[in-house]
C-alpha cells in the first residue's frame, strides 16, 4: 500500500471514530438532559402532592362545603365527580342559580331554567369555577390541564419556600388557560401562604396575594388573602421581594366567610 494511500486510510478511520465518538456522547448528553428533565418534575410533582396532603388531603375527595364569598353563598361537592353552586340576588332582586355538575353549565332564574348563549355560559362558568379553585387551593393544582415546573427556592420574611410555575393546557384549563400563576410553598408546612398570577384579559394586570386567617374545618384548610396589585408587566417571580419592601398596593380582600362541612351532623362554626 502506498504512503498515499495509509494517510487516506488513516484519516478515514480517525474521521470514523471520532463520528461515533461524538454520537455516542450526543447520546449520554440526552439522556442526562433528559434524566435532569424527569428528576425536576418528579420533584415538583412531589412538592405540589405534599402542599395538597398539608392542606387537605384524601378529605378533598369527597368534601361538601359552603361559604359565604362577597354575599354570594357557594357551594361544592366531590362526591361522585363534581358538583359546583352559586346563589345570589342580582340588582332587580331576582334569585339566581348558578350550578357546574362535571362541566355541565346551567342557570336558574327565579328557579326557571334560562338559555345562555356559549359566551355567557363560558363567562358564568369562569367564575363559579374561579372561586371554588381559589378557596379549595392547592386541591384542583393535580388537575391534567395543569402543568407545572419548579423554578426554584426563595425567601420570604425570614422562611423558606419552593417555587412552582402553572400554566393551564386548552383542554381543560377554561377560558383563561392563557394565565399564569406562581406558587410560594413553605419548605417546612408545605402551606401556600403566597400566590400570584398575571392574566391577559381587559388589558392584562398582575396580582400577589399573600394568605392570612388560616383555619381547618373537618380536615381541609381554608385561608383568606390580601390581594395586591402590582404594574403590569411585572415579573411574577419579582413580586416578593415588592412585597417585602412594602412597595405593593392593596387592592382587595378575598375572603372565604361561613365555612361548614354538609356533610357533618352538626353546623360547623
Amino acid at each position: 500500500m502506498s504512503k498515499f494511500f495509509k494517510i487516506v486510510f488513516g484519516i478515514v478511520f480517525i474521521t470514523i471514530v471520532s463520528c461515533k465518538d461524538h454520537k455516542k456522547n450526543d447520546k449520554n448528553s440526552m439522556v442526562n438532559e433528559k434524566s435532569t428533565e424527569e428528576i425536576n418534575q418528579n420533584n415538583t410533582e412531589s412538592i405540589v402532592k405534599n402542599a395538597i396532603i398539608a392542606h387537605g388531603g384524601s378529605s378533598y375527595d369527597t368534601a361538601n362545603y359552603e361559604f359565604v364569598f362577597r354575599d354570594k353563598l357557594y357551594r361544592f361537592n366531590n362526591t361522585n365527580g363534581y358538583a359546583y353552586q352559586v346563589n345570589f340576588k342580582d340588582s332587580l332582586g331576582n334569585k339566581i342559580e348558578d350550578n357546574i355538575l362535571n362541566g355541565e353549565f346551567n342557570r336558574t332564574v327565579n328557579e326557571e331554567q334560562v338559555e345562555l348563549s356559549e359566551k355567557d355560559i363560558a363567562k358564568y362558568s369562569n367564575a363559579l369555577n374561579s372561586v371554588i379553585y381559589f378557596a379549595t387551593l392547592p386541591h384542583k393544582l393535580s388537575d391534567k390541564a395543569v402543568h407545572k415546573e419548579g423554578i426554584g427556592e426563595t425567601v420570604i420574611k425570614g422562611e423558606d419556600y419552593d417555587v412552582v410555575r402553572v400554566t393551564f393546557g386548552k383542554e381543560g384549563g377554561g377560558t383563561d388557560h392563557d394565565d399564569i400563576f406562581m406558587y410560594w410553598i413553605n419548605k417546612k408546612s408545605h402551606y401556600i401562604n403566597y400566590l400570584a398570577y398575571s392574566y391577559s384579559v381587559n388589558e392584562g394586570g398582575v396580582r400577589f396575594r399573600s394568605a392570612y386567617n388560616p383555619r381547618t374545618v373537618d380536615g381541609i384548610r381554608f385561608q383568606d388573602y390580601i390581594n395586591w396589585e402590582a404594574p403590569v408587566g411585572t415579573p411574577l417571580n419579582e413580586l416578593p421581594a415588592l412585597f417585602e419592601k412594602g412597595e405593593l398596593k392593596e387592592l382587595s380582600r378575598i375572603e372565604t366567610q361561613n365555612v361548614r362541612n354538609l356533610n357533618a351532623t352538626e353546623p360547623v362554626e
